[in-house]
């Protein structure tokens, strides 16, 4: 009788759980490091998922490849290994046609822009490069520029001067009369003490993040092309959820997005003023004459673009100037918008 009565109890607990809704934990992979602006953005997400759902979920976060690295993150969702990753599309040429768009020379000057862009573009196509994940949030980083030892005026003064490099970079730097080379961001530092590399092409809110304002003292803005973020969500989990969650998680999708961008602009003028201070640091615009010499050789990568996914039946054209109608849209709307503050 005392076992039954027992059994009886652990079953009302049991169901009482279910009733009241069970914890729901879900992973969260990430690559680049704890401070870095696509771990702070997922710090910020788990939190409001797990206050918007009244504690109800929890995320457990993963940062710095402690789960999964930049190469494997997407199969690393897919497989289940995480239930949630963050990844970058340039690092996969050719894998996300329709958002590798965003990661060609439009000349955004925001990550705020260029995040509510690359959302709305995939939000209107709903690319097949997608199909097996949920798209939790999309974004940029900001606008990739280049950091130096020595100070670059004028794009003559590119030629043949080697940079570190990632993703599409290479192609954009080898363009513009530079030597892409490719290396861990680790290694960076020491290559440019020891002269292998001569600066670097990223954006800029790594002087500070990095301490790179200590290796290249001088940064030329120029205005280069953005790195695409997804984040994505194991497509059995997603399906796992109870409605009510699956409502928190969309309709923080568009807002993350843009919270991510204003953050790291906002992030990007700290570093600035953090190495201004810390290592005398410079920036140096280029003249306008380079400025629109950079559009002009950067264009034929569009068009190449426009003919390699048109072939796979996309129309690239349409792609193209949904981007250029969104950056221009988005422009006109920033005007008068504060950045979000760091928390």
């Amino acid at each position: 009788m005392r076992f039954r009565i027992m059994l009886l109890s652990a079953v009302l607990l049991l169901a009482a759980g279910f009733a009241h809704g069970a914890a729901i934990t879900l992973t969260y992979a990430n690559f680049p490091p704890a401070p870095t602006f696509p771990c702070v953005q997922m710090e910020r997400w788990a939190k409001e998922v797990e206050k918007r759902t009244g504690g109800k979920v929890k995320v457990k976060t993963f940062p710095g490849g402690t789960l999964l690295n930049a190469k494997n993150m997407f199969e690393g969702v897919t497989s289940g290994v995480a239930d949630i990753g963050n990844f970058a599309m340039s690092y996969q040429p050719g894998r996300f046609p329709v958002s590798e768009s965003m990661d060609l020379y439009h000349g955004f000057t925001s990550s705020t822009v260029a995040s509510q862009v690359l959302f709305d573009l995939v939000s209107k196509y709903r690319p097949k490069e997608f199909a097996k994940v949920k798209i939790v949030t999309l974004f940029t980083c900001p606008p990739t520029n280049f950091m130096t030892a020595k100070p670059l005026r004028t794009l003559s003064e590119l030629k043949g001067v080697e940079m570190r490099v990632a993703g599409t970079s290479a192609e954009v730097l080898k363009r513009l009369g530079g030597v892409p080379v490719a290396m861990p961001q680790s290694e960076t530092p020491e290559a440019i003490q020891k002269g292998v590399v001569k600066g670097m092409v990223s954006s800029l809110e790594i002087l500070q993040d990095f301490k790179f304002a200590a290796y290249t003292p001088y940064a030329t803005i120029a205005n280069l092309p953005v790195v695409s973020f997804a984040v994505v969500m194991n497509k059995a989990k997603w399906n796992s959820l109870p409605p009510d969650v699956k409502k928190v998680i969309d309709d923080l999708a568009r807002e993350q997005a843009v919270w991510t961008g204003q953050y790291v602009d906002n992030h990007v003028k700290e570093a600035l003023e953090w190495s201004k201070k810390n290592y005398r640091h410079q920036v140096i615009t280029l003249p306008a004459g380079d400025r629109k010499r950079i559009q002009a050789l950067l264009a034929p990568m569009t068009d190449e673009y426009v003919r390699k996914v048109s072939a796979q039946g996309l129309n690239g054209k349409q792609i193209i100037a949904d981007v250029q109608s969104l950056k221009a849209k988005y422009e006109k709307n920033a005007a008068g918008k504060k950045p979000a503050k760091r928390k």
